[in-house]
């Protein structure tokens, strides 16, 4: 595809995924004291457990238009939450133009993964919330009151379900690389304890609590689908290497390539490349 050909298909994509915005938006409209009793709920509990330990926390919601930025925050949260599998298909279906006919085989069972993981990721957030507020809110004096502003509450959820939902698809990403022959399943065997370790630095950076139950229900998670990831590579490289011996490919470690000596025609190599 031309220049020009990418950019209309990126302006096509963008539009659907704009459409979907809107229309989710409209729709979660209607369901606004649903959602936002939802995303009340983990600082409810936190506040229910500081209570026990003696510290007072309230929420506020500060100045004169806040009222209907949060509502539309939360209206457009909901959507990309719920619409992740649409838009994330988008995602795909822009990357497979450029992609071989086997690759596209491989990536159509990615994009259907991609969204239930992105969905899991969003719900471990979740359920970790109550926990991470109560460590940060913790902290307040005894002599003083928590005034939690909401706004700075909901931007904070915010951040701690979108780093939870990308980060589940960072082994989906390995395992993509190793469809595509980047990476192998030994060679991520040989980087796995500092593989490992990355991701619970990851964690501890991307989390925007700084409470370590928090960073270990996402470091976790996400060591184990790498080493989930790990297995399928290793899969895959077998699977190449048997297809490699049967079609008489293969070479050892010890061989040298087969180097072919005869002369290529190029008008016709150009030709091929253009079709």
């Amino acid at each position: 595809m031309a220049l020009a050909d990418h950019l209309r298909e990126l302006r096509a994509r963008l539009l659907r995924v704009a459409v979907l915005l809107v229309v989710g938006i409209v729709v979660a409209w209607f369901f606004y004291d649903q959602l936002f009793a939802l995303i009340y709920e983990p600082y409810s509990q936190a506040q229910t457990a500081l209570e026990g330990k003696g510290v007072n926390s309230q929420p506020v919601l500060t100045g004169v238009a806040n009222p209907l930025l949060l509502q539309l925050k939360l209206c457009a949260l909901a959507t990309v939450v719920l619409g992740s599998p649409y838009w994330l298909y988008q995602l795909w279906a822009f990357i497979v133009p450029g992609l071989h006919a086997n690759e596209r085989r491989w990536t159509r069972i990615f994009a259907a993964v991609a969204g239930p993981l992105f969905l899991l990721g969003v719900a471990v957030g979740y359920y970790v919330l109550p926990k991470g507020i109560e460590v940060l809110i913790g902290f307040t004096p005894g002599a003083l009151q928590s005034l939690v502003e909401f706004g700075e509450y909901f931007r904070f959820l915010t951040r701690m379900l979108l780093v939870f939902g990308v980060a589940f698809e960072i082994p989906l990403f390995v395992v993509m690389l190793s469809l595509a022959g980047v990476v192998s399943g030994a060679s991520l065997a040989a980087y796995r304890p500092w593989i490992i370790v990355g991701t619970f630095v990851f964690a501890a950076v991307a989390t925007p609590s700084t409470d370590p139950f928090s960073m270990l229900m996402l470091a976790l998670p996400m060591s184990v689908l790498f080493l989930v990831s790990e297995g399928i590579a290793r899969l895959v490289d077998r699977r190449r290497r048997r297809r490699q011996v049967e079609e008489g490919l293969a070479v050892g470690d010890d061989e040298a390539s087969p180097l072919s000596y005869s002369p290529e025609d190029v008008s016709r190599s150009r030709l091929d490349d253009e079709d």
